[in-house]
């Protein structure tokens, strides 16, 4: 594939934002934003015209749930994935053919950029279903001709024998899930031979953490990048050089803006991440605010594929991500207040446990409701776990603490403690 850079580029990308914007008009929403800021799809003639929009948040995705955002038919979106919200509802995430066409490419070009061809044999372990990340690399693997075997997740000795018994070459899964896979493979007496490629995501994770995937499974191992709003994964990816992640600039316009102010950022300057998908169809997005932290590195790269990310720093946002699931503190809060026997006041622990994120709430009962009785404390710990469950699809301890003995905040009140650290 010819990598454009320049005048080219900016020429293909001032083309195709100018379509976004005309596309983006078609959606209530970003009709009235348009016209409060008065701009028009003709008033954009570079790619510095993207300055001239408005932001998009994700509180706005969710107020325009399920389907608000949607720029085409509903007879035109072929599938919709879901991504975790603030609230009890997530955001709906629709999908032309051509949107699906364009996903599946993006991946294959991350596959074959890192040498990845019809020879191999990719073992999809991430979960399928809503979840972007199952199906997306299913579908760029399948693109690039190679053998895919989709395994999700869960039942780890049987990943293992997948791997050795039908010659595995690559691997995608989240870093946490690896290094069990690591870990279980050691108590097997397996190397795992045949795996080369390992592809990590949907989480933070160090480079010490790399190192030590790749010492544990014998791998090269390769960042991905991406979320259900931009498509999915694959928006951006680590070349051979593994020195940052390009994006790919023919479908995305990307800037990095001060958080706080909104001001644009030059190469080499932390701040977040601002998307502007340049090809989606069922649902357009304009400048929208990743809430990731990472910089543009100045660095010209010796692979020739022009400007990269760095690895993310963190969120802007209270977001957690628990085993490649985003999970809001506020989402808990609105999950606690749904169940009368517990209060207001919760404190929720991060913990990494045989390199696998562990979440464990602790949450006060509610004192109309706290008799010491051991059968009450069972039975409402259970519709706690349960509600939990279901609103963030992951598996959380939850421990119930008397009324009145979670600490208390003069301001902000500090609802995280995350102990995983940097290190892995």
């Amino acid at each position: 594939m010819e990598v454009l850079k320049g005048d080219a580029l900016h020429s293909l990308q001032a083309k195709r934002l100018r379509w976004t914007v005309e596309q983006a008009g078609k959606v209530p929403f970003y009709r009235k934003m348009l016209q409060e800021a008065g701009v028009r799809p003709e008033d954009i003639r570079t790619v510095d015209d993207v300055q001239k929009l408005p932001f998009t948040r994700k509180t706005d995705l969710q107020g325009g749930y399920p389907f608000g955002f949607f720029a085409v038919p509903m007879k035109e979106v072929v599938r919709i994935h879901t991504t975790s919200g603030t609230t009890g509802k997530p955001t709906v995430v629709g999908y032309t053919r051509q949107d699906l066409d364009n996903w599946s490419e993006l991946i294959a070009r991350n596959l074959t950029m890192i040498g990845l061809t019809d020879e191999d044999v990719f073992q999809n372990a991430v979960n399928y279903g809503l979840f972007t990340g199952g199906l997306g690399f299913h579908y760029g693997a399948e693109k690039v001709g190679m053998t895919v075997i989709p395994s999700a997740t869960g039942n780890t000795r049987r990943q293992i024998e997948m791997i050795d018994d039908f010659g595995v070459t690559a691997i995608h899964c989240t870093p946490s899930y690896a290094m069990h896979i690591a870990e279980v493979a050691e108590k097997e007496g397996t190397t795992l031979p045949t795996l080369a490629t390992g592809i990590f995501g949907a989480e933070p994770w160090s480079d010490n953490m790399r190192r030590v995937l790749e010492g544990k499974l014998g791998v090269t191992a390769y960042d991905s990048y991406g979320m259900s709003e931009m498509y999915g994964p694959g928006a951006a990816f680590e070349c051979p050089e593994r020195n940052g992640l390009h994006i790919w600039h023919d479908m995305y316009l990307s800037e990095i803006i001060d958080p706080k102010t909104g001001e644009v950022l030059e190469p080499g300057e932390r701040g977040e991440l601002v998307v502007t998908p340049l090809v989606k169809e069922a649902m357009p997005l304009l400048r929208y605010r990743t809430g990731d932290i990472t910089m543009f590195l100045e660095e010209e790269c010796p692979c020739g594929r022009g400007m990269k990310i760095a690895r993310l720093h963190g969120r802007s946002d209270d977001m957690l991500v628990i085993r490649g699931i985003n999970v809001f503190p506020s989402q808990i809060e609105h999950v606690l207040r749904s169940v009368p026997e517990v209060g207001d006041e919760f404190l929720v622990y991060v913990d990494r446990v045989n390199h696998l994120d562990e979440m464990t709430i602790e949450v006060e009962m509610n004192r109309s409701a706290f008799r010491g009785e051991l059968e009450d404390l069972t039975r409402t710990q259970n519709r706690v776990v349960a509600a939990l469950k279901e609103a963030l699809n992951l598996r959380t301890r939850v421990q119930l603490v008397e009324p009145e003995s979670l600490p208390r905040y003069e301001g902000k009140a500090k609802r995280v403690i995350d102990r995983r650290g940097d290190d892995i």
